[in-house]
């Protein structure tokens, strides 16, 4: 039987087909709809696993169920995800397990997006060497996960939100609506508000035609990649304001953790890589205790799947009754 995970972001929907290895086999990618708030987002998802299902040439009857990392605070109990922010229209509660099973027709369990693609890391991915690791993911907004003794930390419910450790009071205004937050400096949304506000006073930047070059209404992760090719000095100032808040927010959370490794993901984090994932960690030395016991900072190994991915794993496989796994042993005798 198969799995199918999909990683819901503010910019894209990616869906993953994994097999019973964890492998993917088939998968979709499409930008987040925009225009007809949830109930258009969860059409989107939905159609997104058919289409996935239909890459990995599978039949809809083989799918076990569905897993989704999505942004936001997540009732499990419930299926519903609330104060999605970087979602269009989600600042409320929004049921999105239950009008997904009923068009799949299968179970479809709601996680937190960043805590599963960590979690992938952590059990297929850059991670994997290590029973302690931050995971620390630059897409639209930056969320975080926290796994000790290989094991996901929830805390009360809230734990790993290193987007929101403010590294600097009174500082640039984040998307939470507080001010100084991590988010604030390396969330792309935040980032591209920023830029948007350097315009608006008269900074010139190509990061906005490099934005209608590709045909896309945000600065996607992309577009600040192509504009740093470029050498454009704006991109090029933002980015080194959010490596210096990632070094800082970093060092923060080894200081009080001391995990065995950092794992910088999401869209942006994962567009740059290995350079960026190396900046971040000089970024992040000074302000460490203990200098000399510095935690590697890896870049995800996962890319893009790694939410996706991370997803589908939530879904428990079936495990056949006893009576039944009797009679696959007895079948050789």
């Amino acid at each position: 039987m198969l799995r199918a995970g999909v990683d819901l972001g503010g910019t894209k929907i990616q869906v993953a087909v994994v097999d019973a290895e964890g492998t993917v086999i088939g998968q979709c990618r499409i930008a987040t709809p925009q225009d007809h708030g949830p109930p258009g987002v969860i059409d989107a998802m939905v159609q997104s696993v058919r289409d996935a299902m239909s890459d990995a040439k599978a039949d809809m009857g083989s799918l076990l169920g569905v897993g989704v990392g999505a942004p936001g605070q997540i009732d499990h109990d419930a299926g519903t995800v609330s104060h999605a922010g970087n979602l269009p229209d989600w600042l409320n509660t929004v049921a999105v397990a239950g009008p997904m099973r009923t068009a799949l027709g299968v179970p479809v369990e709601l996680a937190n997006d960043v805590q599963v693609g960590v979690m992938a890391e952590s059990q297929l991915g850059a991670g994997r060497p290590y029973s302690s690791i931050l995971g620390v993911f630059c897409g639209t907004g930056v969320g975080g996960g926290i796994v000790i003794n290989d094991d996901l930390w929830l805390g009360r419910g809230a734990a790993g939100e290193v987007g929101h450790m403010v590294v600097e009071p009174d500082g640039a205004p984040c998307p939470c609506g507080r001010r100084g937050c991590l988010e604030a400096y390396a969330g792309r949304a935040a980032m591209e508000a920023e830029a948007r506000r350097r315009v608006e006073h008269g900074k010139k930047t190509r990061l906005f035609d490099i934005m209608e070059k590709k045909e896309r209404t945000r600065l996607s992760s992309a577009v600040w990649a192509k504009a740093l090719d470029k050498g454009d000095h704006m991109a090029e100032d933002l980015i080194n304001r959010a490596v210096w808040a990632l070094g800082l927010a970093c060092a923060s959370a080894i200081n009080l953790l001391d995990v065995e490794a950092v794992v910088i993901g999401g869209g942006l984090g994962c567009r740059l890589g290995a350079p960026f994932a190396g900046r971040i960690r000089d970024a992040m030395l000074p302000h460490l205790i203990l200098q000399e016991k510095a935690p590697e900072v890896l870049s995800a190994a996962l890319g893009d799947l790694g939410g996706a991915t991370g997803a589908a794993l939530r879904v428990e496989p079936t495990v056949p009754p006893p009576g039944e796994i009797g009679v696959i042993v007895d079948r050789n005798d």
